[in-house]
């Protein structure tokens, strides 16, 4: 059964990597990988939407193993899942920072005022804490033991350190209030892009698409 839903994430991953080589056939050109003063390059595209989504599949995926017993029949895949894509965004997120460090970000709109500047720097540059804490903090307490984090049962990603168990019991609290922040932040993030797109219809949205 493992084997079987293992084999159908690698399907899903699979999908998606086709899905990533036609956006980028379609986004990129030997001068328009970085970002310009006007839109995002492909590179910011790709990364934003792959975090975006893995990000919201781990919030959906948290909630749902709360209810689950240790004998249910999804609690070990859920769990393994929740842990392997933690992994992933973590490195995406990594990347994502190093990629916006290198490459400069676009203007702002000419429609934005001044505090919605601001509202919009201080939104981004806590997702990318969040970004990096939440699956920090969830490698802290997956492998507090020693044990690795298997992916998906292709390989293990190993345990660098062990934690004591208040290390851990703090990662747990962090963990725990930091994804509900990551929920509330990431609502705030999509209610303003849409408000631009299809209220103020300053073409904010598109910029990233």
């Amino acid at each position: 059964m493992t084997y079987c839903r293992a084999s159908r994430c690698g399907e899903l991953f699979g999908v998606e990597s086709r899905l990533v080589r036609r956006c980028w056939r379609k986004w990129s050109s030997p001068v328009t990988l970085r970002n310009t003063t006007e839109t995002y390059g492909p590179v910011s595209k790709l990364t934003h939407w792959r975090i975006a989504l893995r990000i919201i599949g781990l919030i959906w995926l948290g909630w749902y193993m709360v209810d689950l017993t240790y004998y249910h029949e999804w609690q070990k895949f859920s769990l393994m899942a929740h842990r392997a894509l933690g992994m992933v965004v973590l490195l995406l997120a990594a990347l994502k920072i190093a990629w916006v460090i290198g490459s400069k970000l676009p203007d702002f709109v000419g429609s934005q005022k001044p505090w919605e500047r601001a509202a919009a720097s201080a939104t981004h540059h806590l997702l990318y804490l969040v970004m990096l804490l939440v699956p920090l903090t969830g490698y802290i307490i997956s492998t507090s033991n020693g044990d690795p984090i298997p992916f998906f049962g292709w390989f293990d990603i190993p345990a660098l350190f062990t934690a004591g168990t208040q290390v851990r019991d703090i990662a747990i609290d962090v963990h725990y209030y930091l994804a509900y922040a990551v929920a509330v932040i990431v609502l705030m993030h999509a209610a303003g892009a849409l408000k631009h797109q299809f209220i103020v219809k300053d073409g904010t949205l598109g910029r990233i698409v």
